[in-house]
């Protein structure tokens, strides 16, 4: 059974800096697509970053380009998003997603994912 677990978020001042992690378990999730998305309270769910685990291709959504970036640790099972430069506007609930069929074309969809987390909360105050 896979699952994905995320850790790490919190409540920060706006321009410092955290890190999320996702323990992911239940595969080898060395040929998936991995992905970070959040959604903020009366939002639709929005991505943020996305990895593909084999190659380490990465791909950022426009908003976050720059400040994030997303990583993985083979020998772990994990992978991270570290968020730096935050902004009230990254507050949300943070989501990481598997892709078994590793469809990079459709990698900012949330549909092209098979598992979710829980999310973990992160809120920037300004």
């Amino acid at each position: 059974q896979v699952q994905l677990v995320e850790s790490g978020g919190g409540l920060v001042q706006a321009g410092d800096s955290l890190r999320l992690s996702c323990a992911a378990s239940g595969r080898t999730f060395s040929t998936y697509v991995m992905g970070w998305f959040r959604q903020a309270p009366g939002k639709e769910r929005e991505f943020v970053a996305a990895l593909h685990w084999s190659g380490g291709s990465t791909y950022y959504a426009d908003s976050v380009k720059g400040r994030f970036t997303i990583s993985r640790d083979n020998a772990k099972n994990t992978v991270y998003l570290r968020m730096n430069s935050l902004k009230p506007e990254d507050t949300a609930v943070y989501y990481c997603a598997a892709d078994r069929q590793a469809r990079w074309d459709s990698a900012r969809a949330p549909y092209a994912y098979d598992y979710w987390g829980q999310g973990t909360q992160v809120t920037v105050s300004s």
